[in-house]
């Protein structure tokens, strides 16, 4: 992988954003990504490489299997739901967010009745009051993380959250 490429920019794909997700609430092998996100081994396993390369997973363990070691991945938040490890260049932050926004898209498709929220805004607020929404979203984002569970677990319902929040240039 190109050493110049940040976390941010390894992320930014569909696919990878999904194995993100899904290794939240456990770890698991490329055999089982493949299978969960209906892909061959062999892309399950490059994309998962590309995370791990970029810091963006952890080894939890390894085991033998068939003469072979299987590795089981685990996504581990850091704090912050964006990315934020490697150089930060702003087409890396648009790369992150067009991924974002085409697996957003992709939910959007499988949407069902229930509690949900969409909201947009680009205003003017005191630094206090941005700051307050802030530790809001990411309160919320860090709980969703850390309450995740395998998927279809007994009790549990399939969600999606994403959230994207930042300072613009004054431009007047």
């Amino acid at each position: 992988m190109d050493e110049g490429l940040s976390a941010l920019r390894s992320v930014a794909h569909p696919v990878r954003l999904r194995m993100l997700s899904l290794l939240t609430a456990q770890p698991m092998s490329a055999a089982e990504v493949a299978r969960e996100l209906d892909l061959t081994h062999a892309n399950a396993s490059y994309h998962l490489r590309v995370l791990h390369d970029a810091g963006e997973l952890v080894v939890e363990s390894e085991e033998k299997i068939r003469g072979g070691t299987a590795k089981r991945y685990r996504y581990v938040l850091g704090g912050d739901p964006e990315p934020s490890v490697g150089p930060q260049a702003p087409e890396d932050h648009v790369a992150w967010q067009q991924a974002t926004s085409a697996e957003i898209v992709r939910r959007l498709a499988q949407r069902t009745k229930g509690p949900g929220n969409s909201s947009d805004i680009e205003t003017w607020v005191t630094p206090e009051t941005w700051q307050a929404a802030i530790d809001a979203i990411v309160g919320a984002m860090t709980m969703l993380h850390e309450e995740a569970r395998p998927p279809r677990t007994e009790g549990t319902i399939h969600v999606s959250a994403s959230s994207q929040a930042f300072v613009l240039e004054d431009r007047s």
